[in-house]
């Protein structure tokens, strides 16, 4: 291999890894650009909506000791597409005005029979539109707080029966009705 040979060589090698490295340096930006905001507000309604899906227990803790409400805004900022992140955020919306419409206050301020009252109208609305492209708002916020209450350390430890050693198989284990699903 002759010198020019070799310095056209160390060129291609050096500039495809300057190039290289900027184009894998900008491939690692964040995706704040579709993400939603989240204000504390609305993780905090997110928290009161998931403690009446999922109440705290006198066996185990409700939704908001799993802070539900910071795990749903995770989801829906790193996972959700933008249409799917759109129906999230215009669902909040109508969300706060049928409160506003059929109670005349905020979810916040409503009673515990008020709120499940609606949340109970909203899942039978949300299992009539079941066959539809496009899912019902309160169906993603019902799947997020369980998905996330049941994967946070209180769901696992305190609603579960949680073993983090994992033992043998047992195939046939007896079971008694009441006792705690496994988790772990």
């Amino acid at each position: 291999m002759d010198r020019r040979e070799a310095l056209k060589l160390t060129a291609s090698l050096f500039g495809g890894v300057v190039i290289g490295s900027q184009s894998f340096l900008t491939a690692c930006g964040s995706k704040t650009e579709n993400s939603m905001v989240f204000s504390k507000e609305i993780i905090s309604l997110l928290d009161e909506i998931g403690e009446v899906i999922l109440p705290e227990t006198e066996d185990s803790p409700g939704a908001k000791a799993a802070k539900i409400g910071d795990f749903i805004r995770t989801i829906v900022n790193d996972c959700y597409s933008e249409e799917e992140q759109k129906i999230f955020s215009e669902g909040l919306s109508t969300f706060k005005d049928l409160c506003q419409k059929q109670f005349d206050k905020s979810f916040m301020t409503m009673s515990g029979e008020e709120k499940f009252e609606l949340l109970h109208q909203l899942d039978q609305e949300a299992k009539s539109r079941h066959s539809e492209e496009n899912p019902h708002y309160f169906a993603m916020i019902k799947r997020l707080t369980i998905w996330g209450y049941f994967t946070s350390e209180p769901g696992m430890t305190k609603a579960l029966r949680y073993n983090p050693i994992p033992g043998r198989y047992e195939g046939c284990v007896p079971y008694q009705v009441g006792e705690k699903a496994w988790a772990g």
